[in-house]
């Protein structure tokens, strides 16, 4: 028998009993509660529920700011162009690659920090988590920016550093191949929100299961992989949500640092940038809301995947 499944010997789920009606205390409570909802209700629909569906609306038209009286229905047209719109196809392929090289980064990464703080015999626990917390709380045009100073070729820290251990800095924000590289590297610089909710997941682990797993002999790794990974796993599944999510819209930081030209040769323009050229730039709102619907549909389709596979991996202890 797996160690995992000795120590969670008591965490068996329990079938859910069917629920009565209402009584009258609990009608008179959700009264109350959508009462106090109700601001965020009407804000959720009137600034985000209803601009949404005008998009869906205007991706199907001609719908042009500058010439409103002239919009018509064209139906699929502005999603039969996309097809064959070769800036379209590239901007996808920049996203998704560069989405294979940060997604492991952004899981792995908060976790092995987490774990490391969690450690009992690190001293200043709270002062390092604090620390990696803290650049979360910075304003993100203003950390990019100030990443941008550090990563400069001719002034920045960071080849003056390599250059004092003998490296020839790389162009960090002119190059093809390094620029994916900088942007990882400023990104790293905001995983703070990941590394506390992981920290608070591996800090509310039943200390039981780790004394159940010292006295079945288990190891250091072995306790780590069998009982805190499968403990924190639904936070790991919520960063993973959110990570997949945040990388499909990743839009700010090559927008501070090039503006909209996605330099450079273009290898910063990503599928969010371009949406945004032809919404702001372009003025073609049409194109653009047919653009954003595409990205809607593949993040719901990336969203969902994950959801199919929670079953296999994500432990959910049932609740008396």
């Amino acid at each position: 028998m797996a160690i995992s499944e000795r120590v969670f010997g008591s965490f068996r789920r329990k079938p859910k009993e069917p629920r009565g009606r209402l009584t009258n205390l609990e009608r008179h409570e959700t009264r109350w509660g959508l009462l106090f909802l109700s601001p965020w209700i009407i804000g959720f629909l009137v600034f985000i529920l209803l601009p949404t569906l005008a998009t869906l609306v205007f991706s199907f038209t001609d719908f042009n700011i500058l010439h409103v009286e002239d919009t018509r229905f064209i139906w699929f047209d502005n999603y039969t162009r996309m097809l064959n719109d070769p800036i379209v196809t590239q901007s996808l392929v920049r996203t998704l690659k560069f989405f294979v090289m940060a997604f492991p980064l952004a899981i792995i990464i908060p976790i092995a920090i987490s774990a490391l703080l969690n450690s009992e015999n690190l001293r200043f626990r709270r002062l390092f988590a604090t620390l990696f917390y803290m650049p979360y709380m910075v304003p993100l045009v203003s950390a990019v920016l100030i990443w941008g100073g550090f990563l400069n070729p001719a002034t920045g820290w960071m080849n003056k550093f390599l250059g004092s251990i003998g490296i020839q800095g790389p162009d960090w924000l002119q190059s093809t191949t390094w620029v994916y590289w900088a942007l990882l590297i400023v990104g790293l610089w905001s995983n703070g929100n990941a590394i506390i909710t992981t920290l608070a997941g591996m800090e509310s682990v039943p200390r039981e299961l780790f004394e159940a797993a010292k006295i079945e002999g288990a190891g250091a790794i072995a306790t780590f992989m069998n009982v805190t990974l499968p403990m924190v796993s639904p936070i790991i599944f919520y960063n993973l949500t959110l990570a997949s999510i945040g990388l499909f819209q990743y839009f700010l930081e090559p927008y501070v640092l090039f503006a909209q030209a996605g330099d450079p040769g273009g290898s910063t323009l990503f599928y969010p940038m371009y949406l945004f050229q032809n919404f702001f730039q372009f003025q073609e709102m049409a194109y653009g809301a047919s653009l954003a619907w595409v990205l809607f549909l593949i993040i719901l389709a990336f969203t969902a995947v994950w959801f199919g596979l929670r079953r296999f991996w994500v432990y959910e202890a049932e609740r008396e």
